[in-house]
């Protein structure tokens, strides 16, 4: 039943969409709701799911088939590696922080010491400290989760890739 589900052409890149905009939302449901300030891996992490959300829209309204589904597997593939690599850094520096952390000052200090001009790139490079493990589920971070994400998108990349959809 799974295998047939990811055989379909639209449906499997379709459900992918929706998940990464649900982990998108919790990511920003964490950001303005529970005041937890995301730091600069973080922010290029959701960049890397917004591309695979954003892939995985346009694999499923295209909906091809042979080769067209192959290049979008492979397109994924390369956004959930980007993606996953910097989950995989930000959970190893979690696991083993550096004696200081260098992810940049906080959103308060980059307002109060900047003109607006100047603090408005570096909020959306983040402002959080990379190393902190604020929100966990099961034991694992958010940084963890994100990369448990990008490896499950990358298993879905290599079954689009050398698998044969069924003609629906």
């Amino acid at each position: 039943m799974l295998i047939d589900l990811l055989r379909h052409r639209r449906l499997p890149f379709l459900l992918l969409f929706a998940t990464c905009a649900a982990l998108l939302g919790f990511g920003l449901y964490l950001q303005y709701v529970k005041g937890q300030d995301p730091c600069p891996m973080c922010i290029m992490q959701r960049y890397a799911f917004v591309g695979v959300a954003l892939l995985g829209l346009a694999a499923g309204l295209h909906g091809s088939l042979g080769i067209g589904r192959r290049v979008w597997g492979a397109l994924l593939l390369l956004a959930t590696l980007a993606g996953g690599g910097v989950a995989a850094r930000q959970s190893w520096i979690q696991i083993y922080p550096p004696a200081e952390a260098e992810c940049g000052p906080g959103l308060e200090y980059m307002l109060d010491s900047f003109p607006l001009a100047d603090a408005l790139p570096m909020i959306f490079q983040g402002s959080g400290d990379c190393t902190e493990r604020a929100w966990t589920f099961l034991g694992l971070s958010i940084a963890n989760w994100s990369l448990v994400s990008f490896s499950a998108v990358a298993l879905f990349a290599l079954w689009v890739l050398f698998s044969r959809p069924a003609r629906r």
